[in-house]
């Protein structure tokens, strides 16, 4: 059996390890990397543009990035939080392109406003609070408020258009929003990536089994071709664990002792489509409204201009749904395969305490297309149903750990486990995903090549992403510079 010896192996061809192994092939050339993607090309799971929802995450109009506490005071950390880590991706974007890294931006991103829209008195007062907060911070100075309907149909015809005039009505805009088609961006990095010599690239190909070579810190990992049947080796200095839902089981099949206690949920998506070219044409903005009681943060309502591989739709969703699979191209064992003695509790205790959840998710599941069309009709009243076709979405594991009780915790974010050792590290988790990329990858940086990251990586990190190292929530003078320089190289800013 042949063993191949690499310095890194990057399990997953998606965004994430496909912008891991760019800032690593930047800052070493000579690093030796390899890729293995189970399917037989890249970018085809939760990095597809048909399986997310292609917002570029900033915090600009995702109402749960803001949540409101009991006494009805919205907290903003979370949403300065995401929008400063998205803006680490859109610098690191912008230096691909000026260096050749990346083609002409609008090959995978696009202006779109991002709105907020709500209606009825309670949540208008919300949204009104929102927007002071936000707006009165430098990264969401630009934000608009109106509860003028006139100015509202201006920004969303379809949304305004045959509502009833009495109703209390209001919306935020950012102009400089995002549509990213993920699965373009992948594609085109991983395509860079391929030009070296350094790098290798195996498709239809999965992972197996792991060996943990303690005297070394190295590992010996097994692999094998789905199409004919045969296994190698893939010794390796650093395994990265991108692979979406699948990162799960794999992260519980290479035994480090910080993988203990994870578990994952589940869940899946759909979206209505209209692919009608003059409906699509009179909408342009991604409109986001309020989560339903007991909705995941994946199934926040939003009607939605894409542009996937070059094409225009207009797409309405996502609508939750519950399975066992941990991939949409994955088994209906996955779930029951992940759970271990180590998980067994935390998972149960979720389940108990998440009943309302699970309701939720089965309600979804058992909907008509009259009643996905229902809920479009409170951001598109004058729809029509026969113009709307459903489409599967990508799946997406919530993580199960440990609470400091011993039960579990259902988690919505996105979380890194890494090997005391720096050997391994893994991404779980879901929103806000692919649009944090680039943070998400200098946490595993930070974490598994500590000492080149003081040392001569720290410089050339900072040329690719010019903030990093401070504060873009405290130093509003760095971020007028970093996003003016964004929104220019991307084209975001008309």
């Amino acid at each position: 059996m042949t063993t191949q010896q690499v310095d890194v192996l990057l399990v997953g061809g998606g965004v994430m390890s496909a912008t891991l192994g760019t800032l690593l092939s930047r800052l070493d050339p000579s690093l030796k990397l390899t890729m293995v993607e189970r399917l037989d090309h890249v970018a085809h799971e939760s990095t597809d543009g048909w399986n997310n929802a292609g917002t570029g995450h900033a915090g600009y109009c995702e109402l749960n990035y803001t949540p409101e506490d009991a006494k009805g005071n919205v907290s903003i950390d979370r949403a300065l939080k995401i929008n400063a880590n998205f803006e680490l991706s859109l610098q690191l974007w912008s230096f691909l392109v000026e260096n050749g890294g990346l083609p002409e931006p609008t090959n995978f991103i696009n202006t779109t406003p991002h709105i907020s829209f709500v209606w009825g008195e309670k949540n208008v007062a919300f949204l009104r609070q929102r927007a002071e907060k936000l707006s009165a911070h430098h990264l969401f100075a630009d934000m608009e408020y109106s509860e003028d309907p006139a100015v509202l149909r201006e920004w969303m015809p379809l949304v305004m258009n045959g509502r009833d005039a009495s109703e209390k009505v209001a919306a935020t805009r950012i102009m400089y929003g995002s549509d990213v088609d993920f699965g373009s961006l992948t594609r085109n990095l991983v395509a860079r990536l391929e030009e070296s010599s350094q790098f290798n690239l195996l498709l239809n190909t999965e992972v197996v089994d792991f060996e943990r070579h303690r005297n070394d810190k190295r590992w010996t990992v097994t692999v094998r071709d789905r199409n004919s049947g045969k296994t190698s080796m893939i010794n390796t200095g650093f395994v990265f664990l991108g692979a979406g839902g699948g990162s799960l089981p794999l992260l519980q099949a290479s035994g480090i002792e910080e993988a203990d206690g994870y578990g994952g949920f589940p869940v899946s998506g759909q979206w209505l489509v209209c692919k009608d070219e003059k409906i699509v044409s009179q909408h342009h903005a991604k409109v986001y409204g309020k989560a339903a009681i007991g909705a995941p943060p994946m199934s926040v309502p939003h009607l939605d201009t894409r542009i996937i591989n070059g094409k225009p739709a207009l797409l309405f969703g996502p609508y939750a749904g519950f399975t066992t699979k941990f991939l949409k191209a994955g088994s209906k064992l996955d779930l029951i395969k992940s759970v271990s003695t180590d998980n067994l509790f935390p998972m149960m205790s979720v389940g108990i305490h998440n009943m309302d959840l699970t309701k939720y998710l089965i309600s979804e599941v058992m909907q008509s297309h009259e009643d996905r069309v229902a809920t479009l009709r409170g951001y598109f009243p004058d729809c029509k149903a026969s113009d709307w076709t459903l489409a599967h979405a990508g799946q997406r594991v919530q993580v199960i750990k440990k609470d400091a009780k011993g039960k579990g915790k259902l988690e919505f974010g996105t979380e890194l486990v890494s090997a005391a050792d720096g050997s391994l590290a893994a991404l779980l988790g879901a929103s806000p995903g692919a649009s944090v990329a680039a943070f998400a990858m200098i946490e595993v940086l930070e974490k598994c090549f500590a000492s080149r990251m003081q040392g001569e990586w720290k410089a050339g990190l900072k040329k690719m992403i010019p903030s990093y190292g401070e504060s873009l929530i405290d130093n509003a003078e760095l971020l007028k510079q970093t996003r003016e320089r964004t929104l220019s190289v991307l084209g975001l800013k008309k």
